[in-house]
């Protein structure tokens, strides 16, 4: 059992925004390399950023929603790639918390196991004596080249039965990794796929799925009291998904503002972009919308936060997917405002701002927060229509 306390909100969100600049050095060579350089992980971990949905018992910080958010945010404002995989690591972290206590021994113990997942149903479990068979292939799967454990949503199929959702864990070293991340955007994240064939998974490491994505439904003794685990999963992810995109915009804003003194407008008589009327206008617009993105983020995390152990209408699970579709929507919108207005020679590779709008590009085209789904979700079900998705 571990005593010690968990750090504060202050002091976590403090190591995040002092890492910017160390995380920000590697972006070029994880462009390149199409991985996180492996002192960028280094430095999350030795922060204990990687810890933040860690079950306390083991050396982890069990995290509030709105303190997380801030964290992976601020991760962001050095490199979208970093936040990205500190957020699909601490994502998988609490996903394994689900499982039984014996199982998060064999998983999580020593306090640093990194666990990558996906959420979608990409494979098949056969039931058999004493767990299921599993085959399929998952594409997307950030950080699994540096994670040790898998958590994968799967279908488990039995002769004459329905087939069921279910969530497994897997170690890494029992799965093949396929080289395809070959992206536009979030170039760092590593989000190779990866392949079961025939791998056995035992009872204990398979959750039936709905209840975990809908109540955060768990078979773990230990973390029941803990209130990080008694909250809806998708509720909570839609908070935690978001933080990487409004964190982009954040960077973009900063990147911007730090070469706006040294630029014109070519082929006019601006010699300084600044006195320009129509960058005022520009940098207002962008300030709104990161400012709205911050305040969806925000009413989405503080909900989860404050509704803990709490049941959750359909209202309101279709009002977070659609805070998290307008956070990601705002943000990108201040992005594109800001890279539009940062002139040809931010396309080099070593301007920040063009990486930031690829990745921001990137973030808003995942399909659980792409603002148009997300907008129609939530207008269905205003509009008195069933939802058109399991995924609240």
């Amino acid at each position: 059992m571990n005593n010690t306390a968990a750090p504060s909100r202050d002091e976590l969100v403090g190591r995040a925004a002092e890492l910017a600049p160390a995380l920000a050095k590697h972006a070029i060579w994880q462009e390149e390399n199409r991985d996180l350089h492996p002192d960028a992980i280094d430095a999350l971990a030795d922060a204990g950023l990687l810890k933040l949905t860690l079950p306390a018992r083991y050396g982890g910080h069990e995290c509030d929603t709105t303190t997380l958010v801030d964290v992976l945010a601020e991760i962001a404002l050095g490199d979208g790639a970093a936040s990205w995989v500190a957020t699909v690591w601490n994502i998988s972290t609490w996903l394994a918390g689900l499982f039984p206590d014996e199982v998060q021994d064999e998983v999580i113990a020593s306090g640093d196991t990194r666990i990558c997942g996906t959420f979608a149903p990409h494979g098949v479990g056969v039931p058999t004596s004493g767990g299921i068979v599993l085959n399929g292939s998952w594409s997307f799967n950030t950080g699994a080249r540096q994670s040790g454990w898998n958590a994968h949503a799967a279908v488990r199929v039995a002769e004459g039965g329905e087939p069921e959702p279910v969530l497994v864990l897997v170690p890494m070293s029992e799965l093949e990794v396929v080289d395809d991340w070959h992206s536009s955007g979030l170039r760092g994240t590593g989000s190779v796929t990866t392949t079961a064939k025939d791998v056995f998974v035992p009872d204990a490491r398979v959750l039936p799925m709905m209840p975990v994505m809908r109540e955060g439904a768990h078979r773990s003794e230990t973390n029941a009291a803990s209130r990080l685990w008694n909250v809806p999963f998708l509720p909570w992810a839609c908070a935690v998904t978001s933080a990487t995109a409004h964190g982009l915009s954040r960077a973009a804003w900063a990147a911007f503002l730090e070469r706006l003194p040294t630029r014109s407008i070519t082929y006019t008589d601006y010699e300084r972009q600044s006195h320009a009327p129509l960058t005022h206008v520009q940098l207002a617009d962008a300030r709104a919308r990161i400012d709205e993105s911050a305040f969806h983020v925000h009413r989405v995390a503080a909900r989860v936060d404050a509704k803990t152990g709490a049941p959750w209408s359909v209202r309101e699970r279709v009002e977070a997917r659609l805070d998290l579709g307008v956070g990601v929507q705002r943000a990108k919108e201040a992005v594109d405002i800001l890279a539009n207005a940062s002139g040809a020679s931010s396309t080099l590779t070593t301007v920040p701002i063009q990486r930031i709008a690829r990745d921001s590009q990137t973030s808003s085209l995942h399909a659980f927060a792409h603002p148009d789904t997300n907008l129609e979700l939530y207008g269905r079900v205003v509009c008195g229509l069933e939802p058109n998705t399991q995924f609240l």
